[in-house]
This record gives C-alpha cells, sequence and structure tokens, in this order.
C-alpha cells in the first residue's frame, strides 16, 4: 500500500500535533503529500445568512481567524522540520465529520491520521467522536493517535 495524500484533520490541541508527527514520519516514508485541515463549524442558527447568501458576521469572522492563525502557526511549526509537502486548509460546514468526509472524497486522500482526545462516558456521549464517525463513515485507512 502506497499512500500518496495524507489528510491530517487538527484542532488546537496538543495531540493534533501528535498527529502531525505520525503523518510527517508516514510521509517521509512513502514520499507523501500532507494536507492539515481544520473546520470552521457553522451553526446554521448562527450562520444561516452565511449558509444562504455570503453574508458573514462578526462571530464567523472571529473564529476564521483563529483557525487561520492555529493553521499558519502549525504550519510553521513543522515546515521547517521537514522535506515533506505540506499544505493546510481551512474547511467549512455544518458538521465536522461530514466536512472532513467530502474533503476526503475531493481530495483523493489515501490516509487519514488523527488524534483522538481519549474521551470516554458522558463527555463522549456528550461530544460524540470524530473519529469515531470517521472509522464508521470512511473506506480508506486511518491512523489513529491516541495521547
Amino acid at each position: 500500500m502506497v499512500y500518496q495524500n495524507i489528510l491530517v484533520p487538527v484542532d488546537s490541541s496538543e495531540e493534533s500535533f501528535a498527529a502531525i508527527q505520525h503523518a510527517i514520519e508516514i510521509a517521509k516514508a512513502f514520499q507523501s503529500e500532507i494536507t492539515i485541515v481544520q473546520v470552521l463549524t457553522l451553526d446554521p442558527y448562527i450562520a444561516h445568512e452565511y449558509l444562504n447568501s455570503g453574508q458573514t458576521n462578526p462571530l464567523i469572522e472571529r473564529a476564521r481567524t483563529f483557525i487561520q492563525a492555529n493553521l499558519q502557526n502549525v504550519y510553521n511549526r513543522f515546515v521547517t522540520e521537514t522535506n515533506v509537502d505540506i499544505k493546510i486548509r481551512l474547511l467549512e460546514g455544518e458538521s465536522v465529520t461530514h466536512t472532513l468526509i467530502n474533503m476526503v472524497e475531493q481530495s483523493k486522500t489515501d490516509l487519514v491520521v488523527i488524534s483522538s482526545h481519549g474521551r470516554s462516558g458522558l463527555k463522549k456521549l456528550i461530544w460524540g467522536s470524530i473519529t469515531q464517525n470517521l472509522i464508521s463513515e470512511l473506506n480508506i485507512p486511518i491512523f489513529i493517535v491516541k495521547p
């Protein structure tokens, strides 16, 4: 199996950084490209006008600015450490899981490397598990990095 296109979904957690490190090692072995993504979740109530007409609001712009800064910091931190081709992308959608699934399908991703926060019990029930949802929905390998 050869992995040419590796997708690494991140948030601003240290666990995400561990996933990126693993993705870099895999990319070096297979001479792959890495795309690091973070999803701007658009709540239909807050983002109604944006979703329907493209009219933004201060909450969306603040979130977008935060995510873009986070992605740029991640890029700056990891791109200098390696000769791997790394790209960053801000994605937007109402559901993190569905947005990531769409990205996988559009980009012909061969492998997803994702961190798991290791939540269990009530926290998992309330917050759900993006990683678990991806495992259920995707038909490509998923490398899970758990702290």
